[in-house]
This record gives C-alpha cells, sequence and structure tokens, in this order.
C-alpha cells in the first residue's frame, strides 16, 4: 500500500509552523489486520518489532487510504528533512445529551460549533504530541483544541468574553478541550525498560549472545551480559530521573485554585485543571504562577517571566484594547501583542486595578498549548539535529553491513566446501557478521559527549541538549547581542542634552551634586519607567533604575509592596522629591497610566500629573528616531540627527525624551487614554544619554574569536551608529574594514521600494561621507568592507530584494534596530547560506534566536534556561570560545573513538575469517582480554583528553566520509592485514610448527610421552589452542593498543595525550600485560587463556612484526594523514573547490566587478529583472543532496 496524495485524503497540520506534519486518512481492513497478526505469532515478534520501528509499513500493510473524514487511523509525516511518522487512532467523544443546539449555536465562529458532528452530538479527535486536535467536518481539517481562535477582534473578545461563560458553556468546553493540565507523567520502569530493550542496537547485542552461547563462550557471555545490564539499568535510572524531574516542575500547574468568573452565576474557586479557553478569570492580587495563558481585559499587572526568558526583570502587562476594529486582535497588536498576554508558568508580582472594577483576564490557551507547555514538550519531543557526521555514521555503518554480508558469504562458501556441518555453516556464518558489526561502537561514541559536557558544567557552562556540543565544533560565525553580552548590564548616566524651542542646549552632565533642577527634563526621568518597590527595593530594567536613581528623587514607601500581602494596587505610583534632589516647588507626581516598553514599538509612554494640579502629563521615552516621529516638527531642532550622531558614534546610549500637558477631563479611576491619544502632537525634550561600558572580557575574547578565523556579527535592538561604535571597540568591524550603511525604503504609491549603499568614512572623528565605493574596493579588496543595516531596511530587504540576501550576508556585521522576529530570521538566514551559527545573548528578547542557532548560548545565572540549548552563568562572552574549543575536542573524540572501534572490529574479523580458513576459530578468554581488557577501557578513556587552550584557525572535519579519514581507515584496515596474513603464514613455515604437538618451546623431550590416548585427548582443545592462534591474538591485541594510541590525537583541537593521564597510565599497563604474556613461560597462564608455548625466537619475530606495525601506521598517520598541508596542496593542484554556499558566494563576489554597487539606489522591479537568471537566484541554493558541506 502506498500513500494517497489526493486533496481530501491529505491535509498539513500546524502549517507554517516548527512543528509542521502532512497527516493522512486511512481505513482499517480487516483482513489485512488479520494476517498482520498472523504475521506477529508465526514471526515471533519480529514483525510487529519491524512495524515498530516503521509505524508506516504497519499502516500500508494494514490499512487503505481513505479521506480524512472516513479515516479511523491517520498517518503523520513530518515535512522537514528527517520526514519521521507516527500513526494515531481517530478517537470519539461522545457530548452530554443536556447539551442543547442553542448552546452550540451561541458562537457561530468557534471552532467547538465546528466540530460537533449533528444530530450525534459527537466529536472526532487525535491526540498528537499531547495535544489534541479535534475535526472541523465543514472545513474539513483538523484544529487545535484548548485555544481560542486567532480570528477574534480585540472587541468581539471583550463582548464575547468579558462577562465570563455560562456554566453549560464551561462543561461543553471542557469535553472538547480537554483538561488545563500540563501532565508528564513518570514514565514507568517496565515501559523505561521496555523501549531501551527494543532499541536495534541491544537487539543485534541479544543476538550475538545467543551465537556465543551456541559456540561456548559462556564466561565471556556472561560477561557482556553484566556490562550490558549495567549500561541498561543507568540509561533507564538518569531516563527515570529526568521524568521525575520533568514531572515536578509542571506537577504545581496542575494544582492551582483560581476564581472564575461566570455569565450565570457570580465568581467561584476552582482547580486551575478546569479552566477551558474563554473562562474569564480574576486576578486577586495574590501573588502565583499563572497556569495558563491568558489575555488581559482590565486593570495591569507585573510579572517575571525568568522562567521564559532566563532574565528576572519585572515586565509590565497592560490590558486589550476595545477599539472597534474588526481586524483579528493580533493583527491590531501588531509583533507587540505580548504586551497583553499573561504566559503560563510565570509569576504575577502585582496586580493593579482599574477603578473599581478587578484585575480580569480570558483564558487563551490551555494544557500543553500555553508558553510552559509548548517548553514541555519540546523537551519531550526534541527535534533530531541535522549534522553531518550523524548522517555519515549511518552510512559508514552500512558499509560495515555489506562487509559484513562479505564475509558471511565467505563462511558459508568455506564451511561447505570443506566439509562443514550445518551447524557450524550457520553459526560460524552467523558469527562474523557479529564481529563485523561493532555493537559497542554508538556508546563509544556517545562517551566523548558526555565527558565535553562534564569539562561544561564545571566551566559553568550547561547543557540541555548533548547532541548539540559535536555541532559546535563546527561553528563558523558568531552573533552577538550587544546590551548586556558585549557591553555591561548596568548603563551609567552620562548627561541630558535639553532641547528647548527647537535648539539644543549645552549638555548637563550627571557628577556629584550636580542634579536637574524642576523642569519637564526631570519629570520625564522620574516617571517615565515601569519600575515598582517590592520587599522594601525597587526593582525593574536596569536602564529605568539607573535613570531614576540620576534624579535622586524616590518612589513614596505606601505604594510598597510585600511578597506575602495582596499585590493588588488600588493607589498609583507616586514619586516625589529625595532628600538629595534639588529643591523643588512640586510635591511629587502620580502616575496614572503606563503604556509599557516594547523592543517592537521601541518606546513607552506613562501619564502623570503633577499633585495638586489639574493638568496631566505624558512623558515618552525610546528609541530617538521613532520619539521624533510622535513630536510636532516644529518642536524638532534641525541638526537633531548631527547631534544624535555625535554621541552615537562615541558609543553612547541615546535615549530620546518627549511631553506634552492634557487637560484633565475625564474619571481619573480608570485607565482612560489610548496609546493613540497619548502618543501625539508631542515636543520634543531632548536627548538622554547613558554611558554603555564594554565588558572587559569583550575585546579579548573577540580578538581570539576573529584570530581563529570565525566571523562575528553584532545584532542588537540598539541604535544603528551606536552599535557601529561598539563593533569597531569590541574588534568585530576591524580598523582597516570600511562599513557600508544600507538603506532601503517601503514601496510607495509613487515610487516602488528602493536599496542605497552608503559608504562610512572618518568614523573616528564623527564625519560621515559618501565616498567612492569603486575606488575603495580596488585598494581594500572583498573583505574591505562591511555592510551595516537597520531592522527596518532588512525588513525591506525580505519583502522586496530577497535575491540580494545572500551577498548582504556574506559581509554584513550590524544589524540594528532588529525586533525579536527578524532576529530569528536572520539566523536562519545565515543558516540558509551553510553558515554553523552560533548565537550569544542574555535570553530575554534574542530567545527565538537562541532556539533558532545552532548553538544557542544564554547568559543567565539559572543553572538552565528554556531559552536556549546552552546555558552560562558566566554572564560574559567568555563562554563562546570556551564552547567552540569543547565541541572541537568532542567532534575529534568521536572521530577517533569512530575510527578505533571500527578498526578493532576489523581486526577480529580478518583474524576470525583467517581461523575459518583452517575450520578453527579465536578461544573464549581471548575474546575477553581484547573486548574487556582493552577496548572497553580504551573506549572509556580515549576521550577524556580536554580541549586544547588555543582556538586553531581552521575546524576539524566533519565528515566521516571524507578522503583523510577513508584514506586512514583503509590503510589500517589494509595493514592489519598483512600483518596478520604475514604473521598467519610464516608461523606455519617454521619448523617447529605442528598440528597437534603445541609444546614447542619445551627444550626436554624426552619427559613428553605422547600416547595415542594423550594426543587424542589434547585434540580436543586444538580448535582453539594452537600456533596460529597464540600468534594472531598477540598480534591483533597489541595492534588494539598501537591504534589506541596512534589514533589519540593532540593539537591542534585536544590537549597532548600525556595530559590524558588515565590513559596514558592504562595503555602501558595494558602494553605490559600483553609482552608479558607474550614472554612468560607459564603454562597456567597460557592453559587459561588458551594459548600455547612456541620459541623464544619467534615471540621476538612477533614483537618486530608489531614494532615495525607501530612505525608505519604512526608515520603514515602523522605526516601524511595527519598533515593538513598536504591536503591543501592537493585541492589546490586538482582544484577541488567546496560547495558549501558561503563559499560559492564568496568566489562568485570576487570575480564580480560591479559589486557592491557603487554609490547609486536601485529599485524593486528594475532589480528583479536584472537578477532574475543570475548566480544568486539559483547556484546559491542548491539542493544539500549536491553539495558538500566545507
Amino acid at each position: 500500500m502506498g500513500i494517497l496524495t489526493q486533496d481530501d485524503s491529505r491535509t498539513l497540520l500546524n502549517k507554517g509552523q516548527d512543528n509542521e506534519m502532512e497527516i493522512f486518512g486511512y481505513r482499517t481492513v480487516q483482513w489485512q489486520n488479520t494476517l498482520c497478526i498472523a504475521g506477529y505469532i508465526f514471526s515471533f515478534g519480529l514483525l510487529w518489532l519491524l512495524f515498530y520501528w516503521k509505524p508506516e509499513w504497519e499502516i500500508w500493510a494494514c490499512c487503505s487510504p481513505c479521506t480524512l473524514q472516513e479515516a479511523n487511523v491517520v498517518l503523520l509525516r513530518e515535512t522537514d528533512e528527517y520526514k519521521q511518522c507516527c500513526t494515531k487512532k481517530v478517537q470519539w467523544t461522545q457530548l452530554s445529551e443536556l447539551i442543547s443546539n442553542e448552546l452550540i449555536s451561541v458562537d457561530g465562529n468557534c471552532f467547538i460549533n465546528k466540530s460537533i458532528i449533528k444530530p450525534g452530538l459527537k466529536v472526532r479527535s487525535i491526540l498528537v504530541q499531547k495535544i489534541k486536535y479535534v475535526w472541523l467536518h465543514s472545513e474539513e481539517r483538523f484544529q487545535k483544541a484548548g485555544m481560542l481562535e486567532d480570528t477574534y477582534s480585540c472587541s468581539q473578545i471583550h463582548s464575547r468574553f468579558g462577562l465570563g461563560l455560562s456554566r453549560a458553556e464551561q462543561n461543553l468546553r471542557r469535553i472538547v478541550c480537554g483538561p488545563n493540565a500540563i501532565e508528564v507523567e513518570v514514565t514507568p520502569v517496565w515501559k523505561l525498560l521496555f523501549k531501551e530493550v527494543c532499541n536495534a542496537y541491544y537487539l543485534f547485542q541479544a543476538a550475538s549472545l545467543s551465537l556465543w552461547f551456541a559456540e561456548g563462550y559462556i564466561e565471556y557471555s556472561i560477561i557482556i551480559i553484566v556490562i550490558t545490564v549495567l549500561s541498561i539499568i543507568l540509561t533507564v535510572y538518569d531516563l527515570r530521573q529526568q521524568s521525575v524531574k520533568l514531572n515536578r516542575l509542571v506537577e504545581s500547574n496542575n494544582s492551582a485554585v483560581i476564581t472564575v468568573h461566570t455569565s450565570d452565576g457570580g465568581d467561584e474557586e476552582m482547580e486551575s485543571r478546569h479552566l477551558v479557553p474563554g473562562d474569564q478569570i480574576v486576578l486577586t492580587g495574590k501573588r502565583f504562577f499563572l497556569p495558563c495563558d491568558c489575555i488581559l481585559l482590565k486593570g495591569s499587572c507585573i510579572v517575571n517571566e525568568g522562567m521564559l526568558t532566563g532574565e528576572s526583570i519585572p515586565v509590565t502587562k497592560t490590558p486589550l484594547d476595545q477599539v472597534t476594529d474588526c481586524t483579528p486582535w493580533k493583527i491590531h497588536s501588531g509583533e507587540d501583542y505580548k504586551r497583553h498576554v499573561l504566559f503560563c508558568g510565570t509569576e504575577v508580582i502585582q496586580t493593579t486595578s482599574s477603578g473599581s472594577a478587578p484585575v480580569t483576564a480570558v483564558v487563551m490557551q490551555t494544557g500543553f498549548n500555553t508558553a510552559k507547555g509548548d517548553m514541555v514538550r519540546s523537551i519531550l519531543y526534541p527535534k533530531p539535529m541535522n549534522f553531518k557526521l550523524y548522517q555519515d555514521a549511518f552510512r559508514f555503518l552500512m558499509c560495515l553491513v555489506v562487509i559484513a554480508i562479505i564475509g558471511f558469504v565467505y563462511s558459508v562458501v568455506l564451511f561447505a566446501v570443506k566439509g562443514g556441518s550445518v551447524r557450524d555453516v550457520f553459526v560460524k556464518s552467523l558469527l562474523a557478521v557479529t564481529v563485523a558489526i561493532p555493537p559497542v561502537l554508538p556508546a563509544a561514541v556517545a562517551t566523548a559527549m558526555l565527558y565535553a559536557q562534564k569539562r561544561l558544567k564545571k566551566k559553568k557552562i550547561f547543557c540541555i541538549s548533548p547532541d548539540r556540543i559535536n555541532v559546535c565544533g563546527r561553528i563558523n560565525l558568531v552573533c552577538f547581542d550587544k546590551t548586556g553580552t558585549l557591553t555591561e548590564d548596568g548603563l551609567d548616566l552620562w548627561g541630558i542634552v535639553p532641547s528647548v524651542d527647537s535648539s539644543f542646549q549645552k549638555v548637563h552632565k550627571f557628577s556629584d551634586g550636580n542634579n536637574l533642577s524642576w523642569c519637564p527634563h526631570l519629570a520625564a526621568m522620574t516617571c517615565c519607567h515601569s519600575l515598582i518597590i517590592l520587599d522594601g527595593k525597587i526593582q525593574g530594567d536596569p536602564m529605568d533604575l539607573k535613570m531614576f536613581e540620576g534624579t535622586n528623587w524616590e518612589i513614596d514607601q505606601s505604594c510598597q509592596m510585600d511578597s506575602n500581602e495582596n499585590l493588588t494596587r488600588k493607589h498609583h505610583l507616586i514619586v516625589k522629591p529625595g532628600i538629595n534632589s534639588n529643591e523643588t516647588t512640586v510635591d511629587g507626581l502620580v502616575i496614572l497610566q503606563q503604556f509599557p516598553f516594547s523592543s517592537s514599538l521601541q518606546r513607552m509612554s506613562v501619564v502623570s500629573q503633577v499633585i495638586g494640579s489639574e493638568e496631566h502629563l505624558v512623558f515618552m521615552k525610546g528609541a530617538p528616531e521613532m520619539v521624533i516621529s510622535f513630536c510636532t516638527p516644529e518642536s524638532v531642532p534641525e541638526n537633531f540627527s548631527s547631534e544624535l550622531q555625535l554621541y552615537t558614534l562615541q558609543g553612547f546610549r541615546v535615549i530620546g525624551l518627549a511631553y506634552k500637558t492634557v487637560q484633565c477631563t475625564k474619571n481619573m479611576n480608570m485607565d482612560i487614554y489610548s496609546r493613540e491619544e497619548v502618543e501625539s502632537d508631542l515636543i520634543f525634550l531632548g536627548l538622554l544619554i547613558l554611558e554603555n561600558r564594554l565588558k572587559p572580557e569583550t575585546i579579548p575574547v573577540l580578538r581570539e574569536i576573529n584570530n581563529a578565523l570565525i566571523r562575528t556579527v553584532m545584532i542588537t535592538g540598539d541604535n544603528l551608529q551606536t552599535a557601529i561604535t561598539v563593533g569597531r571597540n569590541s574588534g568585530i568591524i576591524q580598523n582597516y574594514i570600511k562599513v557600508i550603511l544600507i538603506e532601503a525604503t517601503e514601496a510607495t504609491v509613487s515610487c516602488p521600494a528602493s536599496i542605497t549603499w552608503k559608504l562610512m568614512e572618518n568614523a573616528d572623528t564623527g564625519e560621515m561621507a559618501v565616498v567612492d565605493i569603486e575606488k575603495a574596493n580596488k585598494c581594500q579588496g572583498i573583505a574591505g568592507y562591511c555592510f551595516a543595516m537597520t531592522g527596518k531596511t532588512y525588513q525591506v530587504i525580505i519583502q522586496h530584494f530577497y535575491s540580494l540576501l545572500p551577498k548582504l550576508l556574506m559581509n554584513g556585521a550590524i544589524f540594528a534596530r532588529m525586533s525579536p522576529g527578524q532576529k530569528s530570521n536572520l539566523i536562519e538566514e545565515f543558516q540558509k547560506i551553510d553558515y554553523y551559527v552560533a548565537m550569544c545573548g542574555d535570553g530575554a528578547n534574542d530567545c527565538g534566536a537562541l532556539k533558532v542557532a545552532h548553538a544557542g548560548i544564554s547568559l543567565s545565572e539559572q543553572e538552565a534556561s528554556v531559552a536556549s540549548p546552552f546555558t552560562s552563568q558566566t554572564t560574559n562572552i567568555q563562554c563562546v570560545p570556551e564552547l567552540i574549543k569543547e565541541g572541537r575536542a568532542a567532534l575529534v573524540s568521536s572521530f577517533a573513538v569512530f575510527k578505533y572501534v571500527t578498526l578493532y572490529a576489523m581486526i577480529q574479523f580478518i583474524c576470525l575469517l583467517l581461523f575459518y580458513w583452517q575450520l578453527k576459530s579465536v578461544g573464549l578468554y581471548q575474546y575477553l582480554i581484547q573486548d574487556v581488557g582493552v577496548t572497553v577501557l580504551v573506549c572509556l578513556t580515549m576521550s577524556l583528553t580536554q580541549a586544547y587552550p588555543k582556538l586553531a584557525p581552521y575546524r576539524p572535519p566533519a565528515q566521516l566520509i571524507s578522503p583523510p579519514l577513508l584514506l586512514s581507515v583503509m590503510f589500517n584496515i589494509l595493514l592489519v592485514l598483512a600483518i596478520q596474513i604475514c604473521a598467519f603464514v610464516l608461523v606455519q613455515k617454521q619448523p617447529w610448527y605442528s598440528t597437534s604437538n603445541f609444546s614447542a618451546c619445551v627444550t626436554n623431550f624426552d619427559n613428553l610421552n605422547f600416547t595415542n590416548a594423550s594426543t587424542a585427548e589434547f585434540q580436543e582443545f586444538s580448535e582453539y589452542e594452537n600456533y596460529e592462534s597464540t600468534t594472531l591474538w598477540s598480534i591483533t591485541t597489541i595492534s588494539c593498543i598501537i591504534l589506541a594510541f596512534v589514533f589519540s590525537k593532540g593539537k591542534p583541537f585536544r590537549k597532548p595525550i600525556y595530559t590524558n593521564y588515565i590513559f596514558v597510565v592504562l595503555l602501558p599497563i595494558q602494553l605490559a600485560v600483553c609482552l608479558f604474556i607474550l614472554f612468560a613461560d607459564i603454562q597456567r597462564i597460557y592453559k587459561g587463556l588458551q594459548l600455547v608455548c612456541t620459541p623464544t625466537i619467534w615471540r621476538v619475530a612477533v614483537l618486530v612484526m608489531l614494532i615495525i606495525f607501530f612505525l608505519i601506521s604512526f608515520i603514515v598517520e602523522e605526516s601524511i594523514i595527519e598533515n593538513r598541508r598536504i591536503w591543501l596542496f592537493l585541492k589546490r593542484n586538482f582544484n577541488y573547490q567546496s560547495h558549501s554556499k558561503y563559499r560559492e558566494l564568496y568566489r562568485a563576489l570576487q570575480n564580480d566587478p560591479n559589486w557592491p554597487p557603487a554609490n547609486k539606489t536601485q529599485y524593486a522591479n528594475r532589480l528583479d529583472e536584472e537578477h532574475k537568471e543570475t548566480f544568486y537566484n539559483n547556484l546559491c541554493y542548491k539542493s544539500d543532496e549536491d553539495g558538500i558541506n566545507g
């Protein structure tokens, strides 16, 4: 059976989202299902196991394709490159007969109404990754339950849910949507054990052990079983602990008691698990964690979103606007809609009622649909990591499978021709397969990441996604946020440049005793913030805090809240002059209403009132360019741009201030002003200057990263000029680099979208000029410039000049005024041109970018932040090179272990096939020493070598299927083959060689009495005890030790091998034991290991062969395979060029004399025509299958 691809049989689930899936409809066919059940029985469960691994095969075998409307089972396939599949049964929910048709038709737009199938009052649903989807029969698609539709407008939300739901509606929604619970069960041990045992690795191990038992390797099998059982126990224990931790993380979310307002019963308290989308909850003022996502309807809140962002700074939430606009509420609110949303898992610190009405919110999302639920689901269902190493590992294993099949055929033919029994043919042939495919390989490679994770933890870098550690070894571009990442968290108040009568005045610098006198500028600084007093301490944004402290005013203590008291604020925040402030005629200011700052709006506003005055004062602060757009033109100085540039070019953080007066005509007990009323016709007050110093670690770390030839990029929400100056001072922009400003404008009715290139010059002197870019390029070369742009320009480029974007990214260094969404999009665009991208930020506005990047590093004091896979408790960028170093060390260790385990398997495989030539086999204890005494210990200690302290100017390879690694493996396999065949043949040509007398080293033959009986008795053990096995055991065992040393590469990515003390001690001990066994004439040891005694001269010959093997392997590995110069020379001579897209772009730009364009403006329509058939639209975006990462 195949997948039916007609439109009515398939659709997309979660279209356009990260977890987008294709969904196909199937109907169970009874006779096919019966045949499959019979197959389970007659195959002893192997068919069921196959279907367990490949659920889509079970669907194709048991079902027939049908429309989704008729399906009783669905197949879900992810739309990403992995195409992972799962199956779900369609569930039917019978609604209560008490539900009337009138109730169903209350809201025609509600998805619940569309999901109920009449007249039976049934609902079809599926449960996918903890989220319930209901079938909308009128639209023939599945829709998420447990959330309000985004189609509601602001007015509809207020009118439809402003009074709460009736109890009947609550019951209906409760049945359809399910409980508001993030339930993560503590997985039973038996289930974890079952899943672990069903792993293909353990099944292969079980099959191998059954063969070892059949061959009589009892002791060896028992030891392997003990090791395997211990491994399973440790894995299950670790998974159980993770399950318990996750359960504890979410259990408090399901047991809160919430006050809910219903339309027909007033307020009532209920458990949070009974909440449904549309419920109106009353925020009583108690400090608590929200159990669901809500839209704030009345009043305002201050919450701590540290659980989600990693940054414990109070955030102010404002109520949803009551406008009559019919556009959906999220579109109306724009990118800043989150200022109205209280997210699940965040802590409500304080509520402020609007007049006498309580603070209320409507439940928007419940259960796993919430922000916290989404975070938990990302832990439960992590996305697989696309990394070349993991893809190549599978291909490499397939090569080993092919070799195993060759060995199987060889064994079958050989034993059949030489007259072996049927049992020998079957068992010995399968034994060769188990030897060729090393079952220890996955665990051995995982140890490298485990040790790297532990080393990172010692450096206070915590990882919640260990698979990404190896990816860090390939990082070649690092993006940094500015404030709090490159620069200090705290800002120092430097001064203010007042504007009076449209003219800038002399700068007022804040120093000891130099306070501002009463004026609008001082009033703006005292009240235009979102600060609160909690437990006797002023808390809020660090910049707001620094600005307020500079005024020497204070917040009235009557506004203080205690964390244990009711936190509903009935009175407005009052600020008053402090003891150290200048004398003033006012008693203080009352902050009546706030419109909090958001990174997307780039501004905040407040409405305040001087105590005893009737006038209301409106103050705004924010990005200067944004603030003046709301000011009257006549109040803005003509030299605004040059004055702003004067300070931004010096690296200052510049904030614009504005105000206006409003005559009080309304009821002051309510938030009576809309944002549109407040933010218009303002008077420009001037520029607030704050000094944002670089962290002391920034410059040396960036120098180290630049010396390693890793690109650095700044992505910030700050001013462009400030970002460029910080970029130059920190080293992101080198001194010899020219900065080209990219400016793009949106299309208008009369003019299409345009893009302009301008070159900044004399940045150090604060002057800016447009110069001839063509001449600059001739002098500077392709690397002599970099691009800088704002978020506004970036958005225009995305919409109208997308074909230019890859070229701009090649030299893009500064991206300023970027919104959180634009940051994430930029990271993805870098990844599209094959960069391995790391993002380092503070975890607040950078959450999306941190998650999207290959390696997101959140600077947070918490041990683990859900914002990113890596969290550094050391809040500076020193963690970035440390992470890259450990990633490189882990990657090199993974390659070393991979090569070693492969060679170990091939050594045993070749040895076994040589023994099969004489119908012999390897002894039990010989295997035991090789596997447990040598290989297992080597795999556990080889990866303990720490990362090299200095970053090399190149990266380790990421491909297993690469010429150096393949040459290393193939050469050493051939070398092993040569030495084993040589020893195997030479030992048979020795004069003392015998197939029956195995005492060649005994000199007194008179004491030996070989009777027929004793000879016959000795022949019983001849399969294991012979000269060939004794010779090859010494060679193979010591070869494993030699290769462990040869493959343990140190510089430039790991410290020298002698720094790995355990490994350095282990190898000589192993070698000494093997040499002792080789040269000791102790019959008990030989008998116990199933070896025989050989003449001393032959043992010396074996040692000489091993020395030759070591010298050849070591010299070739060091002088050829690991010699980077040779491979670069071969690349140049064979004209090999990397197929990474960014490298293709770089080569194309080097040969493009018209790039970047000389001082001119290009328009969208003409540009599209010019680039329709060019490289940048086609070759740059070749499919991954055609390219090789470089």
